[in-house]
């Protein structure tokens, strides 16, 4: 059934560069206040008698003394305003740094294009001309200008999926994912809605890799397309939604039966039988069954438990009566070694013999 594409998404403009506010707490002048007191210069003693006495050879050195640390405290106060330079220093390599900042930032913003307002009509189809020709990124940024420029016009509206529609075919599913997520918050009543789940189950199931990797978006792709058919059971999603499910399914099926044979050939029997009764049990209409049984025959005989063999054998051959995996389980049941086709597949034969 082909897949019907209905083209619309939009990312928000880019917020407007802005300067950064550059703030700082500017020191005044150090302080003129010292911990210490310095002394001054001590009197010069004068002795009772009519005589003026003579200075003492101590006074003199005392006296000296007192004026080199006179001299010491002037010569400390006049560097009272060096940190006034420093800091002086300091607000110039700032104010430097800011306008480096600012012009390097006004360079940043002249490399967008310059505004231009056009007319709605003309906007969207432009982007339309980008998606037919294949220009998805393009077209994606088109569709966003267009609810840029008229966010209240319903083509915005119509421009938001398409955005998402070309970012699903350009193959950034990510992307086209957290754009219909938007759309889906923004718009859960538009007419299409549907459609915005549809193709956000399809981003999750065009990730989905083979059997040997973890199976987790295929988990999620199941969960996204059942949204479609609950909500829109009556749709043509929905139907090709069911179909793509039950794929998913068996997707899932089949990296259990990887993970049961590597168990099996490495003589892990019981991790194997958890494996292969998982997918009887859980994936019960999926194409693995089949072998899935025969398997489980295999390592009941090899376990040896014969009646639980031949129990599961008679399941299998009466729901898969025509099958080769019905043939060889008849054949391990009754003792012969069953018909491999050619193939190199009788390390499990091996064991059995060895067991036995």
């Amino acid at each position: 059934m082909p897949v019907v594409r209905h083209p619309q998404e939009l990312v928000s403009p880019d917020p407007a560069l802005e300067c950064p506010r550059i703030g700082g707490v500017w020191g005044g002048p150090a302080s003129s206040a010292f911990p210490f007191d310095l002394p001054g210069p001590h009197p010069v003693p004068r002795l009772p008698c009519p005589l003026p006495p003579p200075r003492p050879t101590h006074d003199i050195v005392r006296a000296r003394a007192s004026s080199q640390r006179t001299s010491t405290r002037h010569r400390v106060l006049s560097q009272d305003h060096r940190p006034m330079t420093s800091d002086r220093r300091l607000f110039a390599r700032t104010l430097a740094a800011v306008l480096l900042l600012g012009s390097s930032l006004g360079a940043c913003s002249s490399d967008k294009p310059a505004y231009v307002e056009r007319p709605v009509e003309a906007l969207y189809n432009e982007a339309v001309d980008k998606l037919n020709t294949g220009r998805y990124e393009e077209a994606s940024k088109a569709f966003d200008e267009v609810e840029r420029q008229h966010p209240y016009s319903v083509w915005a509206t119509k421009a938001q999926i398409m955005s998402a529609y070309a970012l699903y075919e350009k193959g950034t599913y990510d992307d086209a994912a957290v754009a219909l997520n938007r759309f889906i918050d923004l718009h859960p009543g538009n007419r299409d809605i549907a459609y915005a789940y549809y193709l956000r189950g399809l981003c999750y199931y065009e990730q989905i890799s083979d059997v040997r990797r973890d199976q987790q978006i295929t988990r999620q792709a199941m969960t996204y397309l059942g949204d479609v058919v609950t909500r829109f059971p009556e749709t043509s999603y929905a139907r090709d939604a069911r179909l793509k499910i039950d794929l998913a399914r068996d997707h899932l099926a089949g990296k259990e039966m990887s993970v049961g044979r590597y168990y099996l050939k490495k003589y892990q029997y019981l991790a194997a039988l958890n494996r292969f009764s998982m997918v009887v049990n859980n994936y019960d209409q999926t194409t693995h069954v089949a072998e899935a049984l025969y398997r489980l025959v295999e390592i009941n005989t090899i376990l040896g438990l014969p009646d639980e063999a031949k129990r599961i054998a008679a399941v299998l051959g009466h729901n898969f009566p025509g099958s080769d995996w019905y043939r060889d389980a008849y054949a391990l049941v009754a003792g012969r070694q069953p018909d491999q086709g050619g193939q190199d597949d009788s390390s499990w034969y091996d064991a059995l013999t060895g067991w036995l």
